[in-house]
C-alpha cells in the first residue's frame, strides 16, 4: 500500500534524528562518515537514501537499514504516481 504523500525521507532524519540530538549538519555528517554536501543534499531533499546510506543511517540512529529503504522508495513511489498519466506503455496482458 502507498503511503499518502509521504514526506521525504530527509525531513524526517532532519526532524527525527538530527535536531532532537543537538547535532549540526557538520556532527552528524562526520558521524555517518559523508561529506556536509552529500548530508546537506539529503536533509534538504536533493539527494534520496541509497543502500549504503541506509546502513549508515541504521548503525548511527537505528532502525533497520530497510526500514530507511522503505520509506525511500514509498516517497519516490508517490512522486511518480502524481505524473502516472504521463507513462505511456503498451499493454501486453
Amino acid at each position: 500500500m502507498v503511503m499518502h504523500n509521504p514526506p521525504h525521507p530527509g525531513e524526517l532524519i532532519k526532524e527525527l534524528c538530527i535536531e532532537p540530538l543537538g547535532l549540526t549538519v557538520t556532527e552528524a555528517a562526520k558521524g555517518l562518515g559523508v561529506s556536509r554536501k552529500t548530508l546537506s543534499a539529503l536533509l534538504n531533499g536533493r539527494f534520496g537514501i541509497s543502500p549504503e546510506m541506509a546502513i549508515r543511517l541504521s548503525k548511527a540512529f537505528g532502525g533497520s537499514a530497510e526500514s530507511w529503504l522503505i520509506q525511500q522508495n514509498q516517497y519516490d513511489l508517490w512522486q511518480v504516481m502524481q505524473k502516472e498519466e504521463e507513462i505511456k506503455v503498451k499493454s501486453f496482458a
